[in-house]
């Protein structure tokens, strides 16, 4: 294909695991994908706000050749890179502060609660006070959580003062991490009269939400809300980690109804246009009760091979799709598998990885089970306390795609590979002595 009709798609973190997927999606024959920084420079640390948009824009104005779209699927700070960088190259976005009232948990509590009442009671949490006390009118069991955070990241969930108190003393140590960059964001955009003084490194009290969590992803193009696929998240038993995500999603066809109608209400309320995004709840199957628990202004990269083995195309389609201008609509059911699932498979203590596989074991496996995919993440010899990016619970070793014909058939294939990985690990005081 001659270049005049390559369009040159720069992506924010592009990374090796997605690679495979962006180049699935229709028409990715005339694309030509860029990564514009590592995940490494975005998320290792405390980020340079200002050092990395620089950065950026060094590698774009030295680019020879049309700047077409600028895209990502990250959390923050990449959800808030593209807008301010498409603002200054000219690409097609949502608005920096639509991506700031998703990100911003409190923020986006407030824009919440004047157009839906599905959602916990919350408040914020005075990290200076000593000692630090529950919101008025919130109770336990709660979480406590910063304003931004990802990867579950200094979530906590808490049953009474003393867990409280444990709970506020790691978040005030750890805020500034996410919490100081992101308070560069906010002097960028008009801030309502009730979030002045709120910043970056605030915390947010919640009422624990019970019953089945469920996301719901879409897309708002030219100011009309499209859902394309919802998917339930199954946890471990009597755990918060995520055991895997499971599409399309099993709840009664009204509920899936009533969690469009909150979605559509709700990104309409903040203003999202010409981007991604995926809106998190739980429903009480008692009360058939739902309650919205956060917003993400971009689509899953988790889902990507999901909606793949299921509708035929990658969720990446429709960011890819809105970025340049085109149709983003997906296909439906047009895949090679009834449904599929992402499989977190963890470790609950720590220890250090004394064998993994090679890259030619884990394509064997792919290989010989058919509808897998699999992702190991931590390395020889790694002590898994010191894997970044982990909730605080548990420590993510693979992620394992599976599609299959129903549940029985992609647990039986979860199952085979984690045999097959044969991942092994030296416990704490093993490691200790080792």
């Amino acid at each position: 294909m001659s270049d005049e009709h390559v369009k040159n798609v720069f992506v924010v973190g592009l990374d090796e695991t997605n690679l495979p997927t962006l180049k699935a999606v229709p028409g990715a024959d005339s694309l030509r994908f860029h990564g514009l920084l590592t995940v490494e420079e975005l998320q290792d640390g405390e980020v340079s706000l200002p050092d990395v948009i620089e950065k950026a824009r060094q590698v774009l104005d030295a680019f020879d050749g049309s700047i077409d779209a600028i895209v990502g699927y990250w959390d923050f700070p990449v959800s808030t890179l593209v807008p301010i960088l498409g603002a200054r190259y000219g690409t097609r976005t949502t608005s920096l502060a639509s991506v700031v009232k998703c990100e911003h948990k409190y923020w986006s509590r407030l824009e919440q609660q004047k157009v839906t009442d599905r959602h916990p009671r919350f408040g914020r949490v005075d990290l200076e006070a000593d000692p630090p006390r529950p919101p008025e009118g919130v109770r336990f069991p709660m979480w406590l959580k910063p304003a931004l955070s990802y990867s579950s990241e200094l979530a906590f969930g808490v049953d009474d003062e003393e867990e409280f108190g444990a709970a506020v003393t790691e978040i005030r140590e750890g805020i500034s991490r996410i919490g100081r960059p992101f308070e560069h964001i906010l002097d960028q955009v008009d801030l309502p009269p009730e979030m002045d003084g709120v910043g970056g490194r605030v915390c947010l009290a919640e009422e624990a939400l019970s019953g089945v969590q469920v996301a719901v992803e879409g897309y708002v193009h030219q100011g009309e809300v499209t859902v394309y696929g919802t998917l339930d998240s199954i946890d471990y038993p009597n755990s918060p980690c995520f055991l895997r995500h499971q599409y399309p999603s099993m709840l009664p066809p009204q509920v899936i109804d009533r969690l469009h109608t909150v979605t559509e209400r709700v990104m309409r309320r903040i203003g999202f246009d010409s981007a991604t995004f995926s809106v998190e709840y739980f429903y009480d199957p008692g009360n058939q009760d739902i309650s919205l628990l956060e917003i993400n202004p971009r689509h899953s990269q988790s889902h990507a091979e999901l909606f793949e083995y299921v509708d035929g195309v990658p969720n990446h389609h429709c960011m890819l799709a809105l970025a340049l201008g085109r149709d983003p609509r997906m296909p439906h059911r047009q895949g090679p598998y009834a449904m599929a699932a992402k499989w977190y498979h963890r470790w609950f203590t720590d220890g250090v990885v004394r064998h993994v596989p090679s890259a030619e074991d884990i394509a064997r496996i792919e290989r010989q089970i058919p509808g897998v995919r699999i992702e190991v993440l931590p390395e020889r010899g790694q002590r898994l306390s010191d894997l970044s990016q982990q909730d605080s619970y548990s420590y993510e070793l693979a992620h394992i795609f599976t599609g299959g014909d129903d549940e029985e058939d992609m647990r039986g294939k979860y199952d085979q590979c984690v045999a097959a990985l044969g991942l092994t690990f030296d416990e704490p005081a093993e490691a200790a002595r080792g």
